[in-house]
């Protein structure tokens, strides 16, 4: 979601959504901006290299870090060696939590239906082998399935208003026996329930193009009858990681104790996806940015984690966060957190705040980018990253990420070929001198001449309801 660079002082209004969505156009200024990059900034820009950045994906995408598993540990090694051969001490914290393993066996035969359908799992769906008839429920709301009379049933269902969780409870509340959930734009569905529940039913989930031929069929009168069956799913915990490596604020600068700025993303993958960008990039954008900032005089203690199982439900970064002393969260100024920053394939950069509100994070990426590329990066509200722990703990938090998303997202395709090198260099530099014009000695406030535009939407990865 990189990359659409507005100036703050125009009304500009974007729509954005999953990827294949449409965009409005963009206002744009009369004339280009003059501005001017400070040394500093040239000091940082100069110490990134991009290099680096993507031959650490290169290595972590090798294969899925699912957390929890053997890759994840092996990927959380490999980051604590480069934390360490920059000069730090890396520290590895454990914490337990229920994992999901995916199903071995997902199947879906629908009697009547000359076309094979290939349906899909959610995580956390529930094991099951059960037959019975087709029932349109439209979005799958409780008055929806109530009409529908899903008892013994199996529902077809369409994605979007509300999460798959809340799908899957209304209608086994109302007495279906599975689900059918079919996607509401092209290409698989994935998505995830959000964590175990007793009350799940066995929920399957299909395209478009193969729901809406059902859909067809059902309003044209035909009678469909339908088997499912779900084999070797298990809950169960499981141990996954945080890497930690911390840059203390230049000694003898200050008398109290420094503030302290987060850069972080997380390292897990999900199934089946070598998470080149999702989230390797984020990961080695840390890991540079770690290496450039490390000899550079500050009065700011700097800390840079990856987070585990983060696909998972942000488990990483709130178990981290928890822990933090009330100290450590009171002298906690900022988390610049970093979460599919380099693909080819997605879009423009974007600044998303789970409240979708300006902060110190926000105001000093404007000011940064907008010294290095002439207009500021516009933000707007998101959730469904790391960066929601540190909000919800009060700390000034966001987002980097490029939107609408690339068409591969959470799929065998997200390998290191569709790495986009200017990219990386793009956000890197824009997150590095943001946090260095707060964190060098004497620097305390944002550019006082950087001005708070009127808000700008930016643009959603997703219909986060439905993704967690």
């Amino acid at each position: 979601m990189k990359k659409q660079f507005l100036s703050v002082s125009l009304v500009a209004a974007l729509t954005f959504g999953a990827a294949g969505t449409t965009t409005t156009a963009l206002a744009t200024p009369s004339s280009s901006p003059v501005h001017h990059v400070p040394s500093t900034d040239k000091q940082i820009v100069k110490r990134i290299d991009v290099d680096k950045i993507y031959k650490n994906i290169e290595y972590l995408s090798q294969t899925p870090r699912v957390a929890g598993t053997d890759s994840e540990y092996k990927a959380v090694q490999f980051i604590k060696k480069q934390f360490e051969s920059y000069g730090y001490k890396a520290d590895i914290d454990e914490f337990s939590f229920l994992s999901y393993t995916d199903p071995n066996l997902v199947e879906l035969s629908v009697d009547g239906f000359d076309e094979e359908i290939q349906a899909n799992h959610l995580t956390y769906s529930v094991n099951g082998d059960l037959s019975g008839e087709v029932v349109y429920a439209g979005l799958g709301t409780k008055e929806e399935l109530e009409k529908a009379d899903v008892t013994g049933k199996i529902a077809l269902i369409q994605r979007g208003s509300f999460t798959f969780a809340e799908k899957v409870l209304n209608a086994a509340e109302k007495g279906a026996a599975g689900i059918i959930l079919f996607n509401n734009a092209d290409g698989e569905l994935n998505g995830t329930l959000g964590g175990a529940n007793d009350q799940y039913i066995p929920s399957v989930t299909i395209t478009k193009k193969d729901g809406e031929a059902l859909l067809e069929k059902l309003n044209a009168g035909v009678k469909l009858a339908a088997s499912l069956k779900i084999e070797g799913a298990h809950t169960g915990e499981k141990t996954s990681y945080n890497v930690v490596a911390t840059k203390k604020a230049t000694k003898n600068i200050k008398a109290k104790k420094s503030d302290i700025i987060y850069i972080t993303g997380h390292h897990d993958s999900v199934a089946g996806a070598p998470g080149a960008n999702d989230d390797a990039s984020g990961t080695s954008v840390t890991l540079e940015l770690a290496r450039a900032l490390k000899n550079l005089p500050t009065d700011t203690e700097l800390r840079f984690v990856t987070f585990g199982a983060e696909e998972n439900g942000l488990l990483g970064s709130q178990n981290y966060v928890e822990n933090l002393s009330d100290d450590e969260i009171k002298r906690t100024i900022a988390n610049f957190n970093l979460d599919m920053v380099g693909s080819k394939d997605a879009g423009d950069l974007v600044i998303l705040t789970n409240d979708g509100e300006l902060n110190l994070v926000t105001e000093l990426a404007q000011a940064s980018s907008t010294r290095l590329n002439g207009e500021p990066t516009p933000y707007g509200q998101g959730g469904r990253s790391d960066h929601v722990s540190f909000a919800e703990a009060g700390i000034p938090a966001a987002l980097f990420i490029h939107s609408p998303s690339e068409p591969w997202y959470h799929t065998p395709d997200d390998s290191i070929d569709k790495i986009s090198k200017e990219k990386l260099q793009d956000v890197a530099g824009i997150v590095g001198t943001a946090v260095y014009d707060q964190a060098k000695i004497e620097a305390k406030e944002p550019n006082p001449n950087h001005k708070k535009g009127e808000k700008v939407k930016a643009p959603h990865l997703f219909d986060e309801k439905e993704i967690r």
